[in-house]
């Protein structure tokens, strides 16, 4: 403290300092008045011994002031010097308490060395670090110390600390107030406690197998003995003040206490709690822990019973306590998650990507109170990708520290699954609306092609409208193309399938397929042994070869000018084969592949899962329709056949299609061995009473002409009712209808429902339908014997061909 004095006196010296410099400079302005008095009288009487005389009286006159300047009291700046040393003495002699003084601008002149430790530094009062209304009472001792000499402030609170304040206003010229301080009883208490459990006391209590802490109001460490801290942090020598102290222990469902760092198989403790105050909620306490091995069995025995059973599931388990930290997983959930040998997380959001973090910890909590219940939250793991997994929450009650019950579910195939039905859920809507566009276009076309037909027949060649009529009849036929495209891509055209080889198909297709290919691109073609048949149309296999080669022709010329090659390979596919390839998609079977390659650009990955969808093209505006994959695909799959891609950027792409191997039945086996016929030209002249049944005027008008001009009688309807009207009154007439043609999808009755009510009266009556749908469709709602189809569009001789074979078949 004396060291801190000589310091505070410095602090205090300035006023000291000033009226010293004040003093020397009126001696140095007198000395100058007498040097000039002198000076002057000199000039006035020219004699050195009367000026001796002069300065000798100025000498003794001076020296009589100084003497007797005491006795009057001194000036105020000595005054003022003696009252600095006065305050001073004050800060000495008070070393005990806390004290500080403020001039009158409220500025800190000085402060000993107990305020400074009280309140973190040298604050200025009222502006020291007290709880709420503390810094209120010191303005108002401030304030009454000014006014009445002397101010009082109690029940100043920091932390546990508690301290009652005077302020008395000191100084010669009451220029100071001098701040004390006091702390009250409690915090002597806690201090003397603090040493206590951290000196020589707390290391005896340590050797005798005792923890003990010394904790405030608000819950956090002051002090701790060695045994502790090696209980709570593994180190004895660890600094924990100021750490939460609940933070180092965990109590299960019983109210058994252990340490968090022991996990649940630590040694339970008993907690003896000892508050420093009485009468106050939040009182500083001392905490006494002894070991209690006592309830360690009961305690974890049903939890390891759980944690056996779980470790032996395959599903993905873990077990959480209270506050949403592990307490188990099993190896299936570490796998899920992706952990790494050794790797031992502390709570389930350490799995999760930042922005799942926070919803995964408020669920577990909120589960681990309250009644028990379960549910489910979709999360993304860590070390997973963008896709999520499904984390199945439930709250456990009874088994010690265990609240929550974690599952999770590699969701990642469910996902995967989700989006191919929807990809085929897509792709049938659009399948529809193609579908249904085709059969109106159909109509339309049919109508076109059957007046350019009846035209034609009317003009010869070289007439000056036949060419015309025939443009528009090759134009008819292009859009006709397209509409069978369409069809083929929502697997509603009709197709014509025959039993063949794979081979066969291919040899016919590939000279058509150099042609279309570029001098400087090579074709391969190589076949596999023992091929199995395939059931499939012929013609729309070629097209399916056709289209694959011409992309690959073009994804070739996109990498360079230099060429490349297309390979076109059939091959066996075993069941064994099948498995290997382990594809969710490919059921195991015996198959005959027909794989196309090529040595193009390759397909980018984020275009190779749309590139079946229709209208989807990488081509350039007016390059392509986007038809092209998107008909492959329908046809493949209406052949019963699977298509898949592979690709790789720059390393060109793979087609794959499987055709499942086709087993001839007896009937087909007896039809392939019988010698094939030459073909015959029919006779499209025919005779017979038709009735023909369409709702769309242009193409009734088309066929009627078709047939009436080919020698039929032919009898027209708009729709199903109005046919059976005919049909109900050829009863009474010597007219009998030959054969029914009719549209299968028509306003008020369709087709097959007055086909079916027709042949209820006649059993024998052929029918022809025709449609722009697919046969393969119509059949499921044409539960008819003894009927044919006749696809849209169609020319007039191909339905005068139909209705000839058919009345011919059924004369028989």
């Amino acid at each position: 403290m004396a060291t801190k004095a000589r310091e505070d006196i410095s602090l205090l010296s300035p006023s000291t300092k000033k009226s010293a410099t004040e003093t020397r400079l009126r001696a140095a302005v007198l000395v100058l008045a007498i040097a000039g008095s002198l000076g002057l009288l000199y000039w006035q009487v020219a004699n050195i011994a009367l000026l001796f005389a002069f300065l000798a009286l100025a000498v003794c006159f001076g020296a009589i002031v100084f003497f007797l300047k005491p006795q009057r009291g001194g000036t105020d700046e000595d005054m003022a010097e003696i009252a600095d040393w006065a305050v001073t003495r004050m800060v000495a002699d008070q070393s005990d308490i806390g004290l500080a003084i403020t001039d009158r601008a409220g500025r800190l002149v000085c402060a000993n060395e107990l305020f400074i430790k009280w309140f973190n530094g040298p604050a200025v009062p009222p502006e020291l670090p007290l709880e709420a209304g503390g810094n209120e009472l010191l303005s108002t001792a401030g304030r009454d110390a000014w006014r009445d000499g002397r101010g009082y402030a109690e029940g100043l609170k920091r932390g546990v600390a508690e301290y009652s304040a005077k302020v008395v206003r000191a100084g010669q010229g009451d220029e100071y107030l001098l701040w004390q301080f006091k702390p009250q009883i409690a915090a002597d208490i806690l201090d003397d406690t603090i040493r206590m459990v951290g000196g020589a006391t707390g290391r005896a209590i340590s050797e005798a197998g005792l923890l003990a802490a010394v904790i405030g109001g608000e819950g956090r460490i002051r002090a701790s003995n060695q045994a502790f801290a090696m209980r709570a942090t593994g180190r004895s020598e660890a600094n924990i003040s100021g750490r939460n102290f609940i933070n180092f222990l965990r109590s299960d469902d019983k109210g058994t206490i252990f340490f968090e760092r022991e996990g649940q198989h630590g040694t339970p403790v008993r907690l003896f709690h000892i508050p420093l105050e009485r009468n106050k909620e939040k009182s500083p306490a001392l905490i006494l822990l002894i070991d209690d091995d006592g309830g360690m069995m009961e305690r974890g025995k049903a939890l390891e019973q759980v944690e056996s059973m779980l470790s032996l599931l395959p599903l993905g388990l873990a077990l959480t306590d209270r506050d949403g930290r592990f307490l188990f997983l099993n190896e299936a959930f570490g796998k899920t998650a992706g952990l790494r040998e050794g790797e031992q997380p502390l709570y389930p959001g350490d799995l999760m990507i930042k922005d799942d973090k926070s919803a995964v910890a408020d669920a577990v909590r909120r589960y681990a109170s309250g009644q028990p219940m379960s549910g489910d939250l979709a999360v993304r793991l860590r070390a997973g990708g963008e896709d999520p997994v499904a984390l199945g929450i439930a709250g456990v009650r009874g088994l010690g520290d265990a609240a929550v019950l974690l599952s999770i579910k590699d969701n990642s195939e469910e996902t995967k699954l989700k989006s191919q039905v929807a990809q085929a859920t897509k792709m049938q809507a659009v399948g529809q609306l193609a579908g249904g566009v085709a059969h109106d276009f159909n109509n339309i076309l049919t109508a076109i092609i059957g007046h350019c037909d009846l035209m034609l027949l009317r003009h010869a060649p070289g007439d000056s409208d036949y060419d015309d009529i025939q443009q528009v009849r090759n134009n008819s036929n292009r859009a006709a193309g397209l509409t069978r495209q369409l069809l083929a891509f929502s697997r509603q055209q009709t197709l014509r399938p025959q039993v063949l080889q794979l081979p066969d198909v291919v040899a016919d297709v590939s000279n058509l397929l150099k042609r279309l290919l570029d001098d400087n691109i090579e074709l391969e073609v190589k076949h596999g042994r023992n091929l199995g048949l395939v059931r499939a149309d012929p013609g729309q296999l070629e097209q399916v070869i056709i289209n694959l080669g011409v992309n690959a022709r073009d994804a070739i010329n996109a990498k360079s000018n230099k060429g490349g090659k297309i390979s076109v390979t059939t091959e066996a596919v075993t069941a064994s084969d099948v498995r290997a390839l382990k594809s969710d998609i490919l059921p195991v079977g015996d198959y005959t592949a027909l794989i196309i390659a090529d040595t193009g650009k390759g397909i980018p990955p984020d275009v190779i899962g749309k590139i079946f969808e229709p209208f989807f093209t990488t081509k350039e505006v007016g390059k392509g329709t986007g038809l092209g994959l998107s008909t492959v695909y329908g046809i493949v799959k209406q052949s019963g056949g699977y298509i898949f891609a592979d690709s790789a950027p720059g390393a060109g792409a793979t087609f794959s299609i499987y055709f499942p191997v086709h087993t001839l039945s007896g009937e087909e086996a007896t039809r392939a061995a019988r010698p094939a016929k030459a073909a015959v030209t029919k006779e499209l002249w025919g005779s017979g009473h038709i009735l023909l049944v369409e709702d769309e005027d242009m193409v009734r008008a088309v066929a009627e002409r078709a047939l009436t001009r080919q020698g039929y009688t032919v009898v027209t309807a708009s729709d199903g009712e109005e046919g059976l009207d005919y049909l109900n009154a050829q009863a009474d007439s010597d007219e009998k209808f030959d054969i029914i043609v009719s549209d299968v999808v028509m306003p008020n009755m369709d087709g097959p429902a007055m086909a079916k009510q027709a042949r209820e009266k006649y059993p024998e009556l052929p029918i022809l339908f025709m449609s722009g749908y697919a046969e393969e469709q119509l059949r499921k709602s044409i539960d008819l014997d003894n009927v044919a189809f006749l696809p849209k569009p169609f020319s007039v001789a191909q339905i005068a061909e139909a209705v000839g074979n058919i009345l011919a078949e059924h004369a028989k």
